[in-house]
């Protein structure tokens, strides 16, 4: 039996009943412990359901409302981040008028660039994102606007305004989530506003988003699938290639 079959029957099963053990699923799927144990890491991995001690539950809900601070955000999946930064720095060259979004991957990013990519030209809403860019030499303008401690990014009516006066070539994206049916989502809806602002003037948008994003789902939208290519070290689902460009590290 293929992993997708039994990932299928695993998840069939699990909305029947909301909660089963391991023995139940080796016997409805007639595997093997380990062969069972190795697909709930996947499924739970992939946010389809919650390992549990000696089986396996539902999640309440793939809806994430709460964000981490900035601090807790930049250590968590330090190597993904970092090889996304990698590739995303490679994409820009000196005569880009680039944006780069608040976030811990964009942050990445930022640390990350080098060579002739500290010769193009920055925007930026993160105030940390601004200081390193400065530190390198770059040259980067910075929106007005209301400061969210949270994620330390600058947000409100009048970032969103001060951001339509530009015509971006580069937008390099943060998001909370990205699920099929949902797209591009953020708990803050100020933040989403300032994003989708931001993906509406520029001529060439990537979402920097781990692995760990994927079938997540937050309160606010930035915008549909569409209307942003991702930059990610893997894809865990092939359907997003068929909305939208998908580039991986780990090939």
């Amino acid at each position: 039996m293929l992993a997708e079959e039994r990932f299928g029957m695993i998840l069939d099963l699990l909305n029947k009943q909301r909660t089963a053990t391991v023995q139940q699923l080796c016997e409805a799927l007639d595997a093997s412990e380990s062969t069972i144990r190795r697909d709930l890491t996947e499924l739970d991995r992939l946010g389809k359901l919650v390992k549990v001690h000696g089986g396996a539950t539902l999640p309440d809900s793939r809806f994430l409302a709460e964000e981490p601070t900035m601090e807790a955000k930049q250590a968590l999946a330090v190597p993904q981040k970092r090889s996304i930064a990698a590739a995303a720095a490679a994409l820009i060259r000196p005569e880009d008028f680039v944006f780069v979004d608040a976030g811990s991957t964009t942050l990445e990013l930022v640390r990350a660039l080098e060579g002739d990519a500290l010769r193009a030209n920055y925007v930026t809403n993160g105030v940390a994102h601004a200081r390193i860019l400065a530190q390198k030499g770059c040259r980067v303008f910075l929106p007005g606007g209301l400061l969210r401690p949270q994620t330390e990014a600058i947000v409100g009516a009048s970032a969103v305004s001060s951001l339509q006066q530009y015509n971006f070539t580069k937008a390099f994206m943060g998001a909370n989530g990205v699920a099929l049916e949902a797209g591009f989502t953020t708990p803050d809806p100020e933040e989403a506003a300032v994003k989708a602002a931001v993906v509406h003037r520029a001529r060439e948008t990537w979402f920097l988003v781990d692995d760990a994003k994927f079938a997540r789902i937050c309160p606010a939208v930035i915008t549909d699938l569409h209307n942003g290519a991702i930059l990610t070290n893997r894809c865990p689902n092939p359907k997003y290639k068929q909305y939208t460009l998908v580039k991986e590290t780990e090939v």
